[in-house]
């Protein structure tokens, strides 16, 4: 697959270059060249463009539908024909998307959208505008569903394409240097920075979770498509809950609350990547909270162990940001809808508490990753690897089931913090941190940790 930027694939070579066995839909394609006419505004010569765009590609319509298997997962897939007419989204393409998404539902599969549009077609005026009403219903229902839905941004997906089958799916994926905005390229300010509208700052913006090389797509989407469901494409069960894993650490347990807190807080102790190495086979990350951020310290996505899908979300021992738990919070959602258990590592001296975390709505991002743990009809399983500073740590751990490992500490607030509020001088920190009883045994003894988990 070698397309990108100024180098548009026919529609069906894309859909042949991610999908094997692929078959139209019923209801989703055939031929429509009677219905050509000027539309339901009667837009003189609408007739006319739209023969000519299937005299030029070969489609009756801007969108094709149908089933196909990607990387051995049978999905529902939904490509556009940016040749026709701009990918635009009519009364026709709400049709065959509809469509789409009944058979998603009814054979219990998931949805691939590969989107390269425009936007909303002018020829037919607000009865194309309401279908992305339509299409934002329908995917609404395959999520209620427990679907996923993976979505493919090519060269360009702007307009009501890219804020309904784009930035509206579970997961979303795009080629190197596409358009992805809102805005299409002749209605942006003339002063605006191109980059704003291409997939880097999208990525960049926590909007995208991952870039895509055109020649690595049909590979990546099926890791996708294989962690998000089970052989048949249909979703998995939950089933028990994730075993802890063990990485290799200090020995033994810390004999005091200071040496706790110095093992925790040193750079030699094993961190969220190499227990995320060690424990899953294969995994994919998701990336940012889709309302502009990421934190680089917050790993969230999903992966393989012994055959089972496990979602994972995971601190990296940095104050952790808003955006970062906005998207463990989007993680643990997707996670319980799709009946995945969680796993999080719990590993921060707490949460960012300067101006930026504060303009972002630090409590409100807190108080939903609480609220989503809580929620979660799936298990979740935690394991507090180092640092457990306060409430951004406690907002990642479940209730009943949280594991410790010998170079962690959990503790109400950093002993430095309490010796300060408590207005006990420098010398008293290491004294507050053993009356703080933060240790992991302490951990075990108050009934906040299940256990210990040896490396």
């Amino acid at each position: 697959m070698a397309e990108g930027p100024g180098g548009r694939l026919p529609v069906r070579a894309v859909i042949d270059a991610v999908a094997g066995g692929f078959t139209e839909l019923p209801g989703a394609g055939g031929n429509d060249a009677d219905a050509y006419g000027d539309g339901p505004i009667a837009w003189k010569g609408y007739g006319r463009a739209l023969a000519r765009a299937h005299e030029r590609t070969g489609e009756h319509e801007s969108v094709v539908c149908g089933t196909g298997t990607v990387g051995g997962v049978p999905a529902v897939l939904i490509a556009f024909e940016f040749a026709f007419l701009g990918g635009s989204l009519g009364q026709r393409t709400g049709d065959r998307v509809e469509a789409a998404h009944r058979h998603a539902r009814d054979a219990r599969l998931p949805v691939v959208s590969l989107t390269a549009t425009g936007g909303s077609r002018m020829q037919e005026g607000m009865r194309a505008l309401v279908q992305l009403q339509r299409v934002a219903r329908q995917s609404a229902l395959t999520r209620a569903a427990g679907l996923p839905q993976i979505a493919v941004v090519r060269d360009p997906t702007t307009g009501g394409g890219w804020a309904t089958l784009g930035a509206g799916s579970d997961v979303v994926l795009a080629l190197p240097g596409a358009q992805v905005a809102f805005a299409g390229s002749r209605v942006r300010p003339p002063e605006a920075d191109p980059a704003a509208y291409g997939a880097g700052e999208k990525l960049a913006a926590g909007q995208v979770d991952r870039i895509v090389a055109p020649e690595e797509l049909s590979g990546v989407l099926g890791r996708w498509l294989s962690l998000l469901s089970s052989p048949d494409g249909a979703p998995g069960t939950a089933g028990g809950p994730a075993e802890p894993p063990r990485v290799a650490g200090g020995a033994g347990l810390p004999e005091t609350g200071w040496e706790a807190v110095e093992r925790a807080r040193s750079p030699r102790r094993p961190r969220a990547d190499a227990y995320l190495d060690a424990y899953f086979e294969v995994r994919e990350e998701v990336s940012g909270d889709r309302c502009g951020g990421t934190d680089p310290g917050m790993r969230c996505g999903f992966g393989r162990r012994d055959g089972r899908t496990i979602a994972y979300a995971a601190q990296c021992g940095t104050p952790t940001l808003p955006a970062g738990f906005r998207t463990a919070t989007r993680l643990i959602r997707l996670a319980d809808r799709l009946g995945i258990p969680v796993l999080t590592l719990v590993d921060t001296p707490g949460a960012a508490n300067d101006e930026a975390a504060e303009r972002s709505g630090a409590g409100a991002a807190i108080a939903d990753l609480f609220a989503a743990v809580a929620e979660a009809r799936v298990p979740v399983t935690t394991l507090v690897i180092g640092e457990g500073g306060s409430g951004g740590a406690l907002a990642l751990a479940a209730p009943e089931d949280t594991w410790v490992t010998p170079d962690c500490y959990f503790s109400v607030i950093a002993p430095e913090s309490a010796a300060a509020i408590l207005k006990r001088g420098p010398e008293h920190v290491r004294e507050t941190a053993g009356d703080l009883r933060l240790r992991p045994q302490d951990l075990v003894d108050l009934g906040v940790a299940r256990g210990i988990v040896p490396g």
